[in-house]
């Protein structure tokens, strides 16, 4: 038996800090304030080196976080992921159920080619 995953791996809401109902400018206020903080040129010369480095990765974190919560587009894609699971099909294509759909759904088909799985609920 084979079970669906749940894309994405990271929160990037808890990455800025945010809620997922945060709109917009409230979310590029707290990129602008952690990107500040986390801005390799900002950090002190007597720093340890592995704080420098936990700073450059928190650093590439916030900016990845506010490239898809930034625009409305993959914010919207984003936060459709994080409400889904997901199952690739051997031809290459997905399966695809969000949470609130696999209460309601049995079968499920693959969004490129005519093979149908069930989704077999357990209590």
């Amino acid at each position: 038996m084979m079970a669906f995953e749940q894309l994405p791996k990271k929160d990037w809401y808890s990455i800025l800090g945010a809620d997922p109902s945060a709109d917009v400018s409230d979310l590029k206020q707290k990129y602008q304030k952690l990107i500040l903080m986390y801005h390799p040129d900002k950090q002190s010369t007597d720093v340890p080196a592995g704080t420098v480095e936990e700073c450059i990765q928190k650093f590439i974190e916030v900016d990845q976080a506010w490239k898809i919560l930034g625009n409305e587009e993959t914010k919207k894609e984003y936060d459709l992921q994080r409400h889904s699971f997901f199952l690739s099909c051997r031809c290459g294509g997905k399966y695809s159920v969000s949470k609130d759909e696999a209460e309601e759904v049995n079968l499920i088909s693959c969004d490129t080619c005519s093979l149908i799985i069930e989704l077999l609920h357990y209590s």
